[in-house]
């Protein structure tokens, strides 16, 4: 039996290593939104939490939120009312659901557009960054579909606002824009 030996700081490096990031696609995740992710996005700046909250203190990026809305159960009984869980997002960000997918209908590319317009006050070069929850390809769908769109600083956030509680940074109860069903 061969046993190897290795220095302490060695197998400290190894378990800090994180675990084996998805290949990046060359088109659009179309199913199994909540699963490993890229780590990279190719043309945006992919940032962890602290860079993300240094850049949300800014106030200079535009932060969207692309956390798909949970369809209404079909199961329910006529007449019941159905209440969607709150969403708690980061402060001052545009909730933008169901923009993540990997096809989009006519309608809702009206609507991502019309509210990254909205985010970005129009400029093409304001920066903006695309979050969801952690491991979630929604974001990375969304930050590929806006430089597709011509917006030229994208950021994507991986952690989403799984990192960002996690870090204790604050959060506020976010409503959807408008015109995305």
């Amino acid at each position: 039996m061969i046993r190897l030996r290795l220095h302490p700081l060695v197998l400290l490096l190894l378990v800090a290593l994180p675990a084996a990031a998805a290949e990046e696609p060359a088109g659009y995740r179309q199913s199994e939104y909540r699963a490993e992710v890229p780590a990279t996005l190719s043309g945006a700046t992919v940032v962890s939490t602290e860079t993300a909250h240094a850049l949300w203190k800014t106030g200079q990026v535009a932060f969207v939120d692309v956390l798909p809305r949970p369809p209404k159960p079909a199961e329910l009984p006529e007449g019941t009312v159905w209440n969607e869980k709150p969403r708690r997002s980061v402060p001052s960000a545009l909730w933008l659901p169901n923009v993540g997918y990997g096809r989009l209908a006519d309608v809702m590319h009206h609507y991502f557009r019309a509210g990254l317009e909205k985010a970005t006050d129009g400029d093409k070069d304001r920066p903006v960054l695309f979050f969801c929850l952690d491991r979630c390809w929604m974001s990375w769908n969304a930050g590929k579909r806006a430089l597709e769109y011509g917006y030229r600083r994208v950021f994507w956030y991986p952690a989403g606002t799984d990192g960002w509680t996690a870090a204790g940074y604050p959060t506020e109860r976010v409503e959807p824009e408008p015109g995305g069903r």
